[in-house]
Order: C-alpha cells, then sequence, then structure tokens
C-alpha cells in the first residue's frame, strides 16, 4: 500500500486488484478490438434487481425550507442522471449492438467501434455512480450529503481518460458517418429507421452529443444545492469540492473538445487551397486558430450603395487572416441526421501585420502614398486618395456640418453687436441656430458610431498597382452582434501583439516539457512602463490600484483594443527620501500614459479602493449625483502613520479628509467594509474607523484600536461581512458589524508571519514573509486545504533565499510573483467551489531584475451603449425628453427642458407681446409659424416633429443587421428581453482585463546567455500584460 500512496504504477495495479476482489460486481474489461491498453479498466454488471435504481423516499414532516429545496433538487440528479444512462444505453444497444451483429454487413466493424469509441466506459462510469447514488439517496433523511460521492466518482484519471477520449473522437465519428451515409445508403436508411421508430424523434447525433453536455449540467445542479445548503451543514465543503473537481474536469474536456474542432476546421480549410505558403502555414504544426466565424460580406457600388452581400468564413490563424467561401449544401436526408460540415473556398489571404481596422471617417489613416480601393462591383476601378464606403458621406457630412457650426457662430458675434433690436433677428436666434447644428453634429456622430457597432471594416493589402505604389482593398463585412464586431477588433489586436519577441516565447509551462506557449493561451505583455523619475530611483513601489472611470469619448474600436477603462495609481516611498509619491496613469487608450504626480509628506505604503455601495431604487439619484461631485474614494495610507482620503474625478483630485491613528504608527495595510475602514498599523494593531449610515466618509474622532499582536499586521482581507487581519503566524477574522474575532493558526513556525492574503470562491490562499510554500483554507472552516511549493514547480528560481513578494487572483489564474523577480501562475476554479491548484505552473520568461513588489488587476466593463444597436429613432426619442447632451454648456441644458408641443397650443407671435421672462417660448413660436412654409429644412434645437427621416445607414440591404425596435434594451437580433430582480434589463457584460505587476528593472529568461536582455536593475519598472476581452452576464 506504500506504493499505491507513492503513486507507482505498480502499486496503483495492486490497489485496482484489491478493489476488484473485494467488490463482486467488478470484473476486468477485456480488451477492446482497436487494441488500445485498457489495464486497469473494470467493467460493471449492472443488475437492477441487486442494484435497483435510485429511489426517494416519502417527504418526511418538519422538514425546513431548505431541506424541501435540498430534496428538490437530488431528486432533479436522480432524474437527470437516469435519463442520461437511458441515451447511452440506447446508443449501444439500438445502434452499436445492431450493426456489430447484423448478419448483413451495413458497416465495417472496424468504423462502427470508431464511432461509438469509449461510449461503453462512459456508459460503465455512470452505472458505477448509479450505484453509489441510489445508496446515498437511501439514507438522504439521516445525513444529508452528497458532495462526497461526486468527489469521489469523477475525481478517477479514469473518467478524464475515457471523456478525453470520447470527445477527441467526437469530431470524427461526425465525419464517418456522414461519409457513410453518403456512401452506404443501407446505413442511411438503418438511421432513419430508427429515429422515426423513437419516441422522442432524437437523432443519432442528438444522443452522441450528450456526454459533452453532462458535466455542465452537474455543475449547474450542485450550485443550486450548494446555495441551499447552511454554512454549518456536513455537506458544506464536499460541496464546494465537487463543485472544484467537476469545474476542473469541464474546463480540460472544453479544452481539448476546442482543440479537436480547431483541427478539424484548419483540415477543411487546408484541404481547399492549392497555394504553396498557406498551405505550408496550414499543415504546420506551429500553426493555432485564434477566432474563426460566419461574417457577411458587403460589396458596395460606385456610390456606397449596397450591391450584394455574400457569407464567409474568415479565419485569424497565427499571422495570417484567410477569408474563404463556404459551400453548406448537403443531401437534405443527411442534414437531419447528422451536421454535415461546410466546404470552404479561400478567397483571399493576407498577413496579419498588414491589416488595419478602419473605421468610419479614418480612412485618412492610410498611408498618402497608397491606393485604396474599394471591394465594388467594378473590381478594376480604383481612386486614389481617400474612398468612404458603408453609411455613404456620413463622415463628410459630419465635417460640413462642424464647418457651417463655425461660420454660424462667427455670425452670432455679428449679430450681437447690433445697435437695435430686432424680432427677427436677435442673439436668441442665433444661439437658437448654434444649439441645432451642435444638435445635429451630436446625431450624425451618433450614426456613425451606430453604423460601426456591427461593421467590421478591413483594409488588407493587395497587389501593387502598375507604377509599383501598394494597394490597400477594403473589404467590408457585417457581424451577427456588436461583441462580434468587438471581439474580432479585439483579437486582431492582441494576434498583433503575440507576434512580439517578448510574447513569442513568452510563457513556460512545465507539464511540456520546455515547449513554449504563445499567442492568446496566455497573457501577452503589452507595455513596459518606467515608474517615478530619474531623479526618484530611491523610491520604492509600494502598491498600486486602479480606478475605474467610464470615458464615454473613446470609440467603439478604441474601448475594445485599449486596457480597462480608468487610472492605474503608482504609490512609492522609503529609501533614502522622506517624503511619498503617487504617478497616475490613464488607461484609456492600448498604453498606458502618465497623466499626474502627486507628491505627498510621508512615503506612501499602501492604497485602497473605496467601492460605493449598492444603493436601493430610492438613494440610486441622489447618490449618483453626490458620486458624481465627489468622484473614486482613494485611501492612502502613509508612513507617518496618517491616512489621505483623496477623492479622485479623472485626473483631478483632491483631499477630502485626514485620518490619523493615536500611536502614529506606520499605516501598512487598508480595507474598508461597509460600516468601517480598517487599517493594519506596524505595531500589531488594527484602527478601525466608523462610517456613519449614509454618508461616503469615515468618523475622525472614532478611531478605536485592536491588538491582534506584537509583530506588524502586514495583510487585510475583506471577505463578504468579515475582514481577515494577518500578524505573525495567526490571522484574525473580524466581523464587519459587531466587530467580534476569532483567530486561527496559519503557519506552524511562529515566524512565519503571513504576508499576503487572496481569495477566491470558497479559499482563501495565503503566503509568508520566509519560504517559497503557499497554503490554501476553507472561508467557513478555516482548515487548511492545499500546500504548494512554488520552488518546486518552475526550473527558474534560484538556490537560495526564495520567498513570495506579491499573490493576485484574477480570471481564474493565481499570479506569484517571487522575491527574485520571476512570475509564476496556475490555473484555478472560478466557481463557487474551492480555488485548488490541480494543473501544472507556467512561467513568465518575461521577469523583473529585482523582487516583484506588486500584482494588481484592472478590471472594466465596456459601456452596455456600445452593445447596443439602438437607431437614430432611439436617440431622437431621448433628445425630445431632454436627455441629449451636446456642446451648448448650460444653455442647451435649459433648452432641453422646454416641451415643444407646449408650443403648438400657445397664441401667435402676432398678438403675443415679446416678454423678457420667457424668450425660449416665443423663439420655438417664432421658428414653427413664421418658417413653416418656407423651404428647406426646419433648423432647431428641439428635435423634429412627426417621422423622423430614415438614416442613410437604414436601407433595404441593412434590414436585418440595424434592428429598430421600440425598446432599446433588446440589442441582440432575436435575443429576448430579460429582466432582473429590479425590473432591470439585464445585458451581457464585456469585460476588460489586464495585470500590473511592479518591480526593479527587466529581464527575459529561458533564454541562452547571449539572447538574455536586461534593463537598468535599479530602475522602477512597470510590466503589463492584456487578457482578451470576456463575455458574462
Amino acid at each position: 500500500m506504500k506504493a499505491a500512496r507513492n503513486g507507482t504504477k505498480e502499486g496503483l495495479g495492486r490497489r485496482k486488484l484489491a478493489m476488484i476482489r473485494k467488490v463482486s460486481f467488478l470484473q476486468r474489461k477485456d480488451s477492446t478490438g482497436d487494441g488500445k491498453d485498457d489495464a486497469g479498466y473494470m467493467d460493471v454488471s449492472l443488475c437492477e434487481v441487486k442494484h435497483p435504481p435510485p429511489q426517494l423516499c416519502p417527504m418526511p414532516e418538519g422538514l425546513s425550507s431548505q431541506q424541501v429545496v435540498r430534496r428538490l433538487i437530488l431528486r432533479s440528479i436522480v432524474q437527470s442522471e437516469s435519463s442520461y444512462l437511458d441515451s447511452l444505453k440506447r446508443i449501444l444497444q439500438e445502434y452499436q449492438k445492431p450493426l456489430l451483429e447484423t448478419q448483413t454487413v451495413i458497416l465495417n466493424p472496424k468504423k462502427v467501434r470508431q464511432i461509438f469509441h469509449r461510449l461503453h466506459e462512459i456508459y460503465q462510469c455512470h452505472c458505477m455512480f448509479q450505484i453509489a447514488l441510489a445508496s446515498r439517496v437511501a439514507e438522504w433523511d439521516q445525513s444529508e450529503n452528497i458532495g462526497d460521492l461526486f468527489v469521489a466518482s469523477f475525481s478517477k484519471s479514469m473518467v478524464l481518460n475515457v471523456y478525453s477520449d470520447y470527445i477527441n473522437n467526437f469530431t470524427s465519428a461526425m465525419a464517418l458517418i456522414k461519409k457513410a451515409c453518403l456512401s452506404k445508403p443501407a446505413f442511411l436508411d438503418f438511421l432513419k429507421r430508427k429515429q422515426a421508430s423513437s419516441p422522442d424523434r432524437i437523432t443519432l447525433y442528438g444522443l452522441m452529443v450528450k456526454p459533452i453536455q453532462r458535466f455542465p449540467q452537474f455543475i449547474l445542479l450542485l450550485q443550486d444545492m450548494l446555495k441551499n445548503t447552511p454554512r454549518s451543514h456536513s455537506d458544506r465543503l464536499p460541496l464546494q469540492l465537487a463543485l472544484t473537481e467537476l469545474e476542473t474536469l469541464a474546463e480540460k474536456l472544453n479544452e481539448q473538445k476546442r482543440v479537436a474542432d480547431q483541427e478539424a476546421e484548419i483540415q477543411h480549410l487546408a484541404h481547399s487551397t492549392g497555394e504553396r505558403n498557406l498551405n505550408k502555414l496550414l499543415n504546420s504544426e506551429q500553426r493555432q486558430l485564434i477566432h474563426c466565424e460566419l461574417l457577411t460580406e458587403i460589396v458596395f457600388g460606385d456610390k456606397g450603395q449596397v450591391i450584394k452581400s455574400k457569407e464567409r468564413k474568415v479565419f485569424l490563424i497565427n499571422d495570417t487572416l484567410i477569408c474563404a467561401n463556404v459551400n453548406l449544401k448537403g443531401p437534405p436526408d443527411i442534414n437531419t441526421l447528422v451536421p454535415v460540415g461546410p466546404k470552404y473556398t479561400v478567397k483571399w489571404s493576407a498577413s496579419l501585420l498588414q491589416t488595419q481596422v478602419v473605421e468610419v471617417g479614418q480612412d485618412s489613416l492610410q498611408g498618402k502614398d497608397g491606393v485604396i480601393t474599394a471591394r465594388c462591383r467594378n473590381s478594376t476601378a480604383s481612386i486614389t486618395g481617400k474612398v468612404l464606403l458603408g453609411p455613404p458621406r456620413l463622415y463628410q457630412e459630419l465635417e460640413e456640418l462642424q464647418h457651417d457650426l463655425a461660420v454660424v457662430e462667427e455670425v452670432s458675434l455679428l449679430v450681437g453687436t447690433l445697435h437695435g433690436i430686432y424680432q427677427n433677428l436677435n442673439t436668441t436666434v442665433s444661439q437658437d441656430w448654434c444649439l441645432a447644428l451642435q444638435r445635429l453634429i451630436r446625431l450624425k456622430e451618433e450614426e456613425i458610431q451606430n453604423a460601426n457597432k456591427c461593421r467590421l471594416r478591413l483594409s488588407v493589402p493587395g497587389k501593387p498597382d502598375k507604377s509599383g505604389h501598394p494597394v490597400s482593398i477594403m473589404v467590408v463585412f457585417n457581424t451577427p452582434n456588436p461583441f462580434s464586431k468587438i471581439s474580432w477588433v479585439n483579437r486582431l489586436h492582441l494576434a498583433k501583439i503575440a507576434q512580439r519577441k517578448e510574447n513569442t516565447s513568452g510563457w513556460e509551462c512545465a507539464e511540456e516539457d520546455g515547449k513554449t506557449k504563445a499567442l492568446l493561451s496566455c497573457p501577452l505583455l503589452t507595455c513596459k512602463l518606467s515608474v517615478f523619475s530619474s531623479r526618484t530611483h530611491t523610491l520604492k513601489l509600494e502598491a498600486a490600484l486602479h480606478s475605474p472611470s467610464q470615458s464615454r469619448l473613446l470609440g467603439f474600436c478604441t474601448a475594445s483594443t485599449s486596457l480597462p477603462q480608468g487610472y492605474l495609481w503608482v504609490a512609492g516611498g522609503g529609501g533614502n527620501s522622506n517624503h511619498g509619491q503617487v504617478e497616475i496613469f490613464s488607461l484609456n487608450r492600448a498604453s498606458a500614459r502618465l497623466v499626474k504626480t502627486l507628491p505627498l509628506r510621508a512615503p506612501v505604503l499602501c492604497l485602497e479602493y473605496v467601492k460605493e455601495p449598492c444603493p436601493s431604487t430610492e438613494e440610486k439619484t441622489e447618490k449618483a449625483q453626490r458620486a458624481a461631485k465627489t468622484g473614486n474614494i482613494i485611501c492612502v495610507g502613509l508612513q507617518d502613520g496618517s491616512i489621505h482620503v483623496q477623492s479622485s474625478v479623472d485626473t483631478a483630485v483632491q483631499c477630502l479628509l485626514t485620518l490619523v491613528n493615536p500611536d502614529n504608527c506606520p499605516v501598512l495595510c487598508l480595507k474598508h467594509s461597509l460600516s468601517f475602514l480598517f487599517a493594519g498599523l506596524a505595531n500589531g494593531k488594527v484602527a478601525i474607523y466608523h462610517r456613519k449610515t449614509g454618508e461616503r466618509l469615515w468618523d475622525v474622532d472614532s478611531c478605536r484600536l485592536m491588538s491582534l499582536g506584537s509583530k506588524p499586521v502586514y495583510c487585510l482581507l475583506a471577505l463578504e461581512d468579515t475582514v481577515w487581519a494577518s500578524c505573525e503566524n495567526q490571522v484574525t477574522v473580524i466581523q464587519g458589524d459587531s466587530l467580534c474575532v476569532q483567530s486561527f493558526e496559519a503557519h506552524a513556525d511562529p515566524d512565519f508571519s503571513v504576508s499576503h492574503m487572496v481569495h477566491s470562491g470558497g479559499g482563501v490562499w495565503m503566503a509568508f514573509t520566509k519560504g517559497s510554500s503557499i497554503h490554501l483554507f476553507h472561508t467557513e472552516t478555516l482548515q487548511q486545504l492545499q500546500e504548494v511549493n512554488i520552488s518546486t514547480r518552475t526550473n527558474y528560481l534560484s538556490p537560495g533565499h526564495i520567498c513570495v513578494s506579491s499573490l493576485l487572483i484574477s480570471q481564474g489564474m493565481l499570479w506569484v510573483g517571487t522575491s527574485q523577480g520571476v512570475i509564476i501562475t496556475f490555473s484555478v476554479p472560478t466557481l463557487e467551489g474551492i480555488p485548488k491548484i490541480t494543473g501544472k505552473a507556467m512561467t513568465s520568461l518575461n521577469a523583473h531584475c529585482g523582487a516583484v513588489d506588486f500584482l494588481v488587476s484592472a478590471s472594466s466593463t465596456l459601456a452596455s451603449d456600445l452593445l447596443r444597436r439602438d437607431s437614430i429613432f432611439n436617440i431622437s426619442k431621448e433628445s425630445a425628453n431632454g436627455e441629449g447632451g451636446g456642446g451648448g454648456g448650460n444653455v442647451e441644458g435649459e433648452r432641453g427642458e422646454q416641451k415643444l408641443e407646449n408650443s403648438r397650443h400657445t397664441e401667435n407671435l402676432e398678438t403675443s407681446p415679446w416678454k423678457q421672462d420667457k424668450p425660449k417660448h416665443l423663439l420655438l413660436q417664432y421658428h414653427l409659424h413664421s418658417t413653416s412654409q418656407l423651404p428647406g429644412k426646419l433648423l432647431t434645437a428641439q428635435p423634429e416633429q412627426g417621422n423622423p427621416r430614415a438614416s442613410p445607414d437604414l436601407q433595404m440591404e441593412d434590414g436585418s443587421i440595424y434592428e429598430v425596435n421600440e425598446d432599446p434594451d433588446v440589442w441582440l437580433r432575436g435575443r429576448p428581453l430579460e429582466l432582473g430582480k429590479e425590473g432591470e434589463a439585464k445585458r451581457n457584460k464585456v469585460t476588460s482585463t489586464a495585470i500590473f505587476s511592479g518591480g526593479r528593472g527587466y529581464r527575459r529568461i529561458g533564454l541562452s546567455s547571449s539572447e538574455e536582455t536586461c534593463s537598468d536593475s535599479s530602475e522602477n519598472t512597470l510590466l503589463v500584460w492584456q487578457l482578451p476581452l470576456t463575455l458574462s452576464q
């Protein structure tokens, strides 16, 4: 048994033999027909008499509401598993068995085994699970435990192996079925008969796809079970561990399915091209499919009108963009039974680095010496200079309106110099002209933005013209929805970054025996920044944080390629200086840039961004107005013991409050809860400041000291309604309201003080001032669940003193910064389970020369109006209600409050005296009555009456792309409106994430000595990693 515990093959074999001897219904499986080694696999002879299916007994009386719900969820698990087993049994008995046993050979037995590869093993695994489930269901009313059963059943490597083999073979199996249907009519008739005779009319494909969907179904059921399990219940931790196992298993299977699907797509594409260089790329082992999607190519005429549209499949592979024609036609009989794979015909391919995304109005970004050719009906025609396509002349119309506004403003200044008073020529009339033009400019900008939301315009290189000048061909695609457009722009941008030298060999994964990962499978190093000036090299980086801020001035593509919107605060202090400094970087572009420097009287040791608590419906308006005035609240902890409460509105910073502690002890860490601000001090105490209900700031005189020990309080962690504070090797859990405390030991050695804590799901990872191990603790039972020594997970840490200098969890990755400047990451689950480390580590080959001083995550959600397909009709309605903005300042804001309908019922201008207190009403009467019969367009600051004019972008050809809906919350075609608890519309969120690491210098590791680079090791450096956009709800 010792060998079995050590994981050797001999010990594993002995353990399996022991299980076979003890369990009577387990038998060793015979070898498969394809000759693969299935050593250790055990067949199950399931007898319903000896092992009846799970059956819940009648519900007893006196159960709580949570117990009733848990029984209902358990019943759903039982019914779901029974249905799944029936589906597997149908495949084996109604399809595989007749095909193998029929005397008239319909299909080669070898191909039959290939089609149903590993299905029998999957069936056996779930038979074993059902036997155990029946036993657990029978004793449910006594124990009410189910989580440990899932852990024991689905944490085995055998389950992963059989499901992996099945999923990897799924695409090939579907291809075999398709080929057999085309070549063997008897097989096609067999499938038709089986579908017709089945009670639910489900096809073979519908049955065979169920194993792929099984584990996501389990995860949803266990999530519901966990939500209805009290914290003190014995099943709580097992359920969290079960979620962890199932999520890990599902992620591995999803990744294998994604790789298999990509491989199939590339193979289909490779068979359709005869170009030598393209074939070489597609058949290379290094090629990787980054993104592909079915888009609609739009072809325009000479005047910008839509001539025709055609569906294309666009592929982004490594550094090449490929456009292919799609042929989805196939025999109708086969299409109803199994999906028929498409046939591609490559239309063109282009180098990624020479491909640019061009928005409406940005065509001038092309080279002056280049020739831009539009894909139109006359493909031989080319025009030198700028060609505007899509919404015709939108950008030119905008320039014309801006020109007219400048002229009218000059006229308004001249009118103001008149000495006489004229009824139809005064400054009020000229102001209305200016406001009307400003409104038209705003609407035209909205038209351009709406045209960009679902239209992908690419400038790709073409063949040089006769004179040898380069030619760029403008290709225009319509995307299915705004998120598709954002995804393409973002991945094209990141794919170019992935081609840089620092990213082509950016990470090394231990499980791949030295092979490096590239492209978008790992975080990409976007830029390197120097922090603090050369005169302040003595300052040490101490802390950083992200101050989110939505910028509505960013264009559609700029928002999808920029870093998470907002500002990055980087603080430093110490060294030979008695002063501190904060540098603020703007993240509203593809690379960060310094916008403000904030000097402070003492070194800065920590920062804390204070989130505004979620207000109730009645308080939303008041809190929004107050937050707009105050801005983001950022607390700055200084070495002199003071805390500066700063207000930040973009780059404007103001100190609202200064808090001090009675001991004047340095503030090492800060965290806030709903009612308190906690400050960890260097003398082992925590200073607690109270915040009154409804207030954003804390009471200066409310400081309360809580002693935790004699050593510094290095770390604080806000966790739901508690705050965790570390002192020495102890962690104290402080209740948020009552301030009651509970302590536990995080390390057996008192010299190992807890220095960092990060939270995810149901666990907290901790690092220590000494040693290279990190520990995982359960948030509810406070027991240790895992210990990982990072020094054994990478080959790039030198022997000697190694400790963890920073820690971060973001987007399912645990980032570990070391004292040697090397950064290591681990994949961890992201659901409500336990964030255990189960895979191998990845080491960044981009490192610092000194310790990694901090790791900070910046995340922001793109504005929801960028994802809506609102037409100009909705915008006009908002403007009519006075919600529109513009460049008119307060005058326009006041005018927006006027109601246009009231002016129709007022008296005529000839009978109304000129009143100085109501000039705006008279102004509207003047326009509506005196100019209503004149030719031309009505010029007024108010929205037009009647039906608004059709937008140039809303044409018959584009009717399916830009949807005109009375409800602005419907932004995706065919997607129903969903309402949340507050009655508000739910929208998918597009999240942008970046990781920042700070330390001394920059160096490349893992290369030969001649290739390794190292910058100035004394320079404070910020490394910025960017992740692809993610879609969530």
